[in-house]
């Protein structure tokens, strides 16, 4: 049997740190993931429970509920009140088992193969590289200073970032956009932080025609429920933009038997609708930041970036692994800065995705 060659799975590497962590008399602070801990919205699960008798196959492409609450919450979170991003096609809106699966099998899915290049940040999620792996293609780090390269035929862009929780504006995104599309690219940009700007900062989609000019041609964005409404465990994500792409990927995934069950499609219509929730979570992840970020920095590290998303990126200006150490020493587990990418060798990335007690105790820790 010849399985694709994969790197190791990054978080495997943490067994020992992890170890150590646990040792700690008051136990581990688990900042290392980026998953939720927080609860399901009740409506949500209300909608995941009366859905429970669907005995027939789901629909692929999504209810029409679903696809049109898709729509509409992309309007009312992203566009009010600015250049509006309201007037998408519900037909344009595409459920996914997750959006990991889709970062992973989206150059598959678009016909990707050995001489095409998948362009992504150089500081990124692992799943990006793999995903081009999985395809043949070749995976390229692209900084954002550099240009793409001229093979390229996915570019992926990820504002705000994981791991960095750095935010482009919409004149960067708007650029990188025209770039890739004189080089007949397809734009893939990842945008499951953007519920999480951060207090002061605005994140703008893909989706808005300040970036996009007008036409969607080329361009995708992909979605998840699970930071801004605690549905890691659901697994549900989406993509929309170009209606002919979203198309073309219904069409495969509809082969591929690629199919977001029904109560998880429910509890998603339910959970789309539910913008108090999602300032709930947005506004438990501010605090979180704030009592993290300065007990970090009074520790010794600097913060880069990090206003936006779920995570601290840190510096001790040191090899990353050393920080791992020395905090896992105090009963704090992160993850290295070097899973996403060489450049990260220096820096650690903290997941606020802990209970405020939690938190707390990492920060009287650090201050200890």
């Amino acid at each position: 049997m010849r399985f694709p060659a994969l790197p190791d799975f990054p978080w495997d590497s943490l067994t020992g740190a992890a170890a150590v962590a646990r040792g700690h008399p008051d136990g581990v602070v688990d900042l290392s993931v980026g998953t939720p801990v927080d609860p399901v919205p009740e409506a949500v699960g209300e909608a995941l429970r009366a859905a429970w008798d669907s005995p027939g196959y789901p629909q692929t492409w999504g209810t029409p509920a679903l696809r049109e609450a898709a729509a509409a919450a992309l309007g009312r979170r992203h566009g009010a009140g600015r250049s509006a991003v309201e007037g998408l096609d519900p037909d344009a809106v595409l459920p996914t088992v997750g959006s990991k699966e889709l970062v992973a099998w989206l150059p598959t899915l678009l016909g990707l193969g050995d001489g095409d290049v998948v362009a992504f940040p150089d500081l990124a999620y692992p799943t990006y590289e793999v995903g081009a792996q999985l395809a043949g293609a070749r995976p390229v780090r692209v900084g954002d200073d550099e240009p793409l390269p001229a093979d390229a035929r996915l570019v992926w862009l990820n504002s705000p970032s994981n791991p960095t929780g750095r935010v482009l504006d919409a004149a960067a995104l708007a650029a990188r956009i025209a770039e890739a599309r004189a080089l007949g690219a397809v734009v893939a940009a990842d945008e499951c932080y953007l519920g999480l700007p951060g207090p002061g900062v605005v994140a703008t989609s893909v989706l808005d025609p300040v970036v996009h000019g007008g036409d969607l041609e080329g361009l995708l964005a992909v979605h998840s429920l699970s930071k801004i409404s605690n549905l890691a465990g659901y697994r549900a994500g989406l993509v929309l933009g170009d209606p002919a792409l979203v198309a073309g990927l219904l069409q495969v995934r509809k082969h591929a038997g690629m199919i977001v069950p029904r109560p998880v499609q429910e509890a998603m219509t339910a959970a789309l609708g539910d913008d108090v929730g999602v300032a709930a979570t947005r506004d438990r992840y501010d605090a979180r930041r704030a009592v993290l970020r300065p007990a970090l920095e009074a520790a010794g590290m600097r913060i880069e970036h990090s206003e936006a998303g779920l995570y601290l990126w840190a510096t001790a200006d040191e090899p990353c692994r050393a920080t791992v150490d020395r905090l896992a020493a105090r009963g704090i587990l992160v993850a290295p800065g070097e899973f996403y990418g060489p450049a990260g060798a220096a820096h650690v990335r903290v997941a606020l995705t802990a209970s405020d007690e939690r938190i707390a105790a990492a920060a009287q820790r650090l201050a200890g």
